[in-house]
């Protein structure tokens, strides 16, 4: 089961705990408190975000993908210039 805080009646549950709490504060920081707001962003555009590392967008990642939802930018093809 996900280590998720409290539902607090968001579409999504809250982000997972398990990307620790840096992490959590930089997204929170710029809005995002939400597994659902992230597929707005792009992970380069995360990573770029104090206390963002590639851990947590590892982790975040994978909680998208069980969604069927993955960052903004993230395809399964290779990319065209």
């Amino acid at each position: 089961m996900p280590d998720f805080p409290a539902s607090d009646g968001t579409p999504l549950e809250t982000l997972p705990r398990t990307i620790g709490t840096p992490a959590r504060r930089a997204l929170a920081g710029v809005g995002i408190t939400t597994l659902e707001q992230l597929p707005a962003h792009s992970a380069a555009e995360l990573l770029a975000l104090h206390g963002v590392g590639p851990k947590a967008i590892r982790i975040l990642t994978e909680y998208l993908a069980e969604r069927g939802l993955s960052f903004q930018g993230a395809d399964s093809g290779p990319s065209t210039p």
